[in-house]
This record gives C-alpha cells, structure tokens and sequence, in this order.
C-alpha cells in the first residue's frame, strides 16, 4: 500500500495534488487546518475543497486537521502509516509576505517550523520516501530587482544582452544580501532545511522555487493568489489595487496542474537535496498591465482598478524563472498551459464559484 502525504491538502497545489495523485493509484493522507481562513478571512477558507476531497475521494482520501507546527499532532499520521508512506508533499505555508510583517511568529513558525517538523518525521519513520517542498522565488529576495531591465509599453524586461533573457533567472542566482521580506526570510529557513536534511541525512529531497502559483481551484484574497483575486475582482466589479512599478511588473506563472505533473516526475525518479527553480518560465507570464486586459477581454468586463504609486516590499519587478534545469533532469515533464489558457481556467473557477454562493 503505497501512501501520498500532503500537507495543505485542501489548497490550490495540495488539492490539485491529492486528485492527481489519487488517479494514479496512491492512498492519499491530507493534513490540513483551513489556516488560510485565519491568515486571509472567511473568503480565503479551503474548507470546500476539504468537503469536495472528501466527497469525491472516498476511500482513497483520509484527512487530518493537524497544524504542522504542532509535533505531537503530527506524529500518530506518521506512526500509523510508517513506512507505507512514498511521498511526502508539503505544500502548507503562510503565503504572504504582507501579512508576515504582521505576525512574524506565526509566519516563520509556520513555514520554518513546520517543515522541520515534517523533516524530521519522515525522517523517524519513513526515511524511504521522497520529500518534496513547495519553495518560492522570493528565497532570492530583491536582488532580481538589481538586473538590467528596460521599459517597454506594458511591462518590464530584461535586457536582451543579459545571460537570462532568453529562459529566465536560473538557480546561480545568490539567496544572501537581499531584502527578502520575513515571508521570504521564513522560507529561506525552510528550503535550506530541506536541503540539509537531503544532504545531511540522505532524504530524496526537492526543493521546488516556485513564481506564481495558480489555477481554477485558488480561493483568492487579496494578499495571497494574484490570477485568482483579479479574476474575481474582474467578475464582480470590486476595486483592485496596482502597487508600484506603473504595473509594469511582471510574474511568470504555472498552473496547478502542470506543477503537480513536475512533482510526479521527481517522485519517478528523486534526487537528494536537489534545488530547482519553478513556473511558468518564458511560456506563461504577464505584467499587471496585460493581466488585466486579459481579465478584460475574457470576462467581458471594465476592470474596477487604481493605482498606488508604493510597491511592496520585497515585491520582484521582473521575474520570469528558468525551468531548463528540471526539464534537463525530467526532460518527459512539459508546461500544458499557456497564460490566456490559465486565465480562462481561473476566470472559469472564480465564476462557478460565486453562483455556488449566491
């Protein structure tokens, strides 16, 4: 009996994961709080997706709603599966850095804690089992916002002279003498404890920086899941915010799905303490500027928006990741979805979603 841990199990990757999982044949064990209702509001909560996993997933679908941060809770799922568990997939987070700045604790408890939890478990009582890490691209800080970028009519770019304009900022890119936000700084601690604990241990572990994550099952709130909440702003005529860089910023992004997929490949064939920067590279990415005509034309909608002069901090400019190291390592992995097709996805989820709730 080959079993599949997930933590974050009722979230945009956790869920996505748990179903993709399920269909090639793994029991899958959740563990998941709804802490996202706490960090983000009501709106933010996953427990319809828990309710939807757990309908829909009978018999291959347990769930457990532990806090990771919690070891005592933790260890009975870890005793009682043993070495039955293949996969460990840790995908639970506090996401924001915004709402880091407001309780530090929490954040870095969260992130950096929990994940030495869950290290050191799978240590204890399944070793075999490949441990994969839903990192971030903000574990490299502001220094992106150091490289030569020209300005161009709805966004930012790279240079064209620079090494990575043609796939993107690969991971040579130093982690250290930036400003990482505590989000960031909270996930640094763990992406370098997962490390360890493969190098260190010999864990099968993977480390994944991840740009945007998105799809149609993201809640949406306004600090946390940017394709998602402009969608729903977009459908529903409430106000959204630009902060900064004229809306010239720019993020590459990958939907759940085709994440997932890249999860599966490295547990086909995992590495130790491996390191890999994640997303929808030079395939799907887009600026605010050009999301929100996107948002526009596929909605049918006028965009309600504003804009604020004062960027967040620690916020990328540009940020397009190079993928070309995972696709050399699992050159069957390959991105499905390409920006419009993500953004009509997410629209599409954000619209079905609002008629379940009137």
């Amino acid at each position: 009996m080959a079993i599949a841990l997930v933590t974050g199990s009722a979230g945009l990757i956790g869920a996505e994961a748990v179903r993709f999982l399920a269909g090639k044949g793994l029991d899958v064990v959740g563990i998941d709080n709804d802490m996202r209702a706490y960090f983000f509001g009501a709106e933010a909560s996953t427990d319809w997706s828990r309710a939807q996993l757990e309908t829909g997933l009978k018999g291959q679908y347990r769930h457990f709603t532990a806090d990771i941060r919690a070891l005592d809770a933790l260890e009975p799922v870890f005793r009682e599966y043993g070495a039955d568990i293949a996969l460990v997939l840790h995908t639970a987070a506090q996401p924001s850095h915004d709402w880091a700045a407001r309780e530090p604790i929490t954040d870095f408890t969260v992130n950096a804690n929990g994940t030495l939890n869950l290290l050191e478990l799978t240590r204890r009582h399944c070793p075999e089992a490949a441990f994969i890490f839903t990192s971030t691209n903000k574990v490299y800080g502001d220094t992106p916002n150091r490289l030569p970028l020209v300005e161009l009519e709805s966004r930012w770019e790279i240079d064209p002279s620079h090494a990575f304009h043609a796939d993107g900022i690969d991971e040579s890119m130093s982690i250290d003498a930036t400003l990482h936000s505590l989000f960031g700084a909270s996930k640094v601690a763990a992406d370098v404890l997962v490390q360890e604990y493969g190098r260190y241990f010999g864990l099968k572990t993977g480390v994944f920086r991840c740009g945007c994550l998105t799809g149609p099952g993201h809640s949406g709130a306004e600090l946390h899941g940017f394709l998602a909440y402009l969608a729903k702003c977009a459908l529903t005529g409430r106000a959204y915010t630009v902060f900064g860089y004229k809306g010239k910023q720019v993020r590459d992004n990958i939907h759940s799905h085709d994440l997932v997929n890249a999860f599966w490949h490295f547990f086909q064939a995992p590495r130790t303490g491996e390191v890999y920067n994640i997303g929808g590279g030079r395939h799907a990415n887009c600026s605010m500027l050009e999301a929100i005509a996107m948002a526009e034309e596929i909605s049918g909608k006028a965009f309600n928006w504003s804009y604020s002069e004062e960027n967040r901090v620690g916020d990328h400019i540009w940020w397009i990741g190079d993928i070309s190291k995972f696709k050399q390592h699992y050159p069957d992995w390959s991105l499905q979805y390409d920006m419009r097709g993500i953004m009509e996805q997410v629209i599409d989820g954000q619209r079905a979603r609002l008629v379940t709730a009137v």
